[in-house]
């Protein structure tokens, strides 16, 4: 791989504004030079606001592109995979936003390409380099041997929820995979696995409470880690304001630490020694840590774990707990 990764992105839509785009224009050896989109006139107004050379509306053209040796994938899970498929047969190395597709057999054929054509592929499962969760991590010693972990996450819907003829489309299976769990719970899974291994137990109870769309509002579910660490938790996206929250709870033999995955609570540990309080400022583009290890993986600098392979495991704890898998 050449020392400059030029990068050239299949979806320009808010993640990329704010979390991911401008990292890649940060990190040393690394630059945007094409972007596609399907709506010419945003993908083009995007292109201007970002000083991106080309712009296209065919993925294809993009990925054939010969200044772009590296493509990010930006869109919505349906896509994830055939994009990421095109890009790696072309021999272009992949950077997916998560979960890794709509479906653990998705992931599966991801996989499978990238190991037939050695080009790797890697996910946005950005958290795992957060200083805010290395904090966690870092604590972990200090409650001793750990028991049990319970995940808690609940959100009154939003605005867009309530509108019947243009719902978002993080709330339709076919392109997202599931509703609001199948989009944020991936953050929290993954972390946890890897914290404490894979996941090899799954079971969950999904249901719509709400009515307000026909994908899952309302998770439950159970779970064990190789570890032999029992887990539950439990979404949901339709509750009132007064009961959000965002927590989850690591119980030990000797004290316990809860954390919030979204909203970056300060971290709280309890132990013999008292009840401490931790707030970790995390970086201006919370991506950034991520990015900067992806390209000095390509420029043979370094080694990205977070790849396709270990992302997977992420997305058939959520089949199994959805019923997508038996």
């Amino acid at each position: 791989m050449e020392s400059i990764i030029r990068w050239g992105f299949i979806g320009c839509g808010e993640a990329t504004e704010k979390k991911s785009g401008p990292a890649f224009a940060v990190v040393k050896g690394s630059e945007v030079v094409a972007v596609m989109g399907r709506d010419k006139e945003k993908t083009r107004n995007y292109a201007k606001r970002h000083n991106i050379r080309h712009c296209y509306t065919d993925a294809q053209a993009l990925i054939d592109d010969p200044e772009v040796n590296a493509v990010y994938i930006a869109t919505p899970p349906s896509s994830h995979a055939t994009f990421a498929i095109m890009a790696m047969k072309a021999g272009k190395p992949v950077y997916v936003e998560k979960p890794l597709a709509a479906s653990y057999e998705d992931c599966a054929r991801i996989n499978r390409i990238s190991r037939e054509t050695g080009v790797p592929c890697f996910v946005a499962y950005y958290r795992r380099y957060l200083p805010y969760f290395q904090k966690v991590k870092e604590l972990l010693p200090q409650i001793g041997k750990v028991l049990n972990v319970q995940i808690r996450f609940s959100v009154p819907p939003r605005d867009l929820d309530y509108n019947r003829e243009n719902l978002p489309w993080r709330v339709n299976p076919d392109i997202a995979g599931g509703g609001y769990f199948y989009d944020l719970a991936p953050h929290q899974i993954d972390l946890l696995q890897e914290m404490f291994g894979c996941i090899l137990h799954a079971e969950g109870y999904a249901t719509n409470r709400g009515g307000l769309y026909k994908a899952e509002d309302t998770v439950s579910a159970c779970f064990m880690f190789e570890t032999g660490i029992p887990g539950s938790g439990s979404w949901c996206f339709v509750s009132d304001e007064s009961s959000k929250e965002d927590n989850i709870e690591i119980f030990g033999s000797k004290g316990t630490i809860k954390f919030s995955v979204f909203t970056f609570d300060p971290i709280e540990l309890r132990n013999e020694e008292g009840v401490k309080s931790f707030s970790v400022p995390n970086p201006t583009y919370v991506q950034l840590p991520l990015i900067r290890n992806i390209v000095e993986h390509l420029q043979h600098k370094g080694n990205c774990t977070c790849d396709s392979v270990s992302a997977t495991p992420t997305n058939w704890v959520l089949d199994k707990i959805l019923g997508k898998i038996l």
